[in-house]
């Protein structure tokens, strides 16, 4: 088995012991978990639609030092500190993953997230040609 791990400055930093991504020989990627942090690993400011576009920030980031990209993940898993959150952020997905190419999903609320952001998605992808 080839493992590659993917790291890039354009997203944020893992703030624990994990990398932002692992391409393994094949076909898929596997995102970390990503938070809303800048690329200094700092919180972002704001609400949830702040906060979830940061997090498609990082995500495109590192799909895209990976060689793939958004338009290539297959599942994520989205997880919000409050669904009450859910309307804003799906609004805001549906903008990175429109209508009958959006990848399946799951989202879950949590009782807390790291650095107390409001919301965390991780993603599966298909890797580059």
């Amino acid at each position: 088995m080839n493992r590659r791990i993917i790291l890039t400055p354009e997203a944020a930093p893992p703030i624990g012991p994990y990398n932002q991504a692992v391409h393994v020989t094949g076909p898929l990627i596997f995102t970390s978990g990503q938070i809303p942090l800048d690329a200094q690993g700092q919180l972002v400011s704001g609400g949830i639609a702040e906060q979830t576009h940061a997090v498609f920030a990082n995500l495109k980031a590192i799909l895209e030092a990976a060689g793939s990209g958004l338009d290539r993940v297959i599942k994520t898993t989205v997880f919000l500190a409050d669904l009450a959150d859910f309307g804003t952020m799906n609004g805001i997905y549906e903008t990175y993953f429109p209508g009958s190419t959006a990848p399946a999903r799951s989202t879950i609320q949590v009782a807390r997230l790291p650095k107390d952001a409001r919301i965390e998605i991780e993603a599966v992808a298909l890797a580059g040609d």
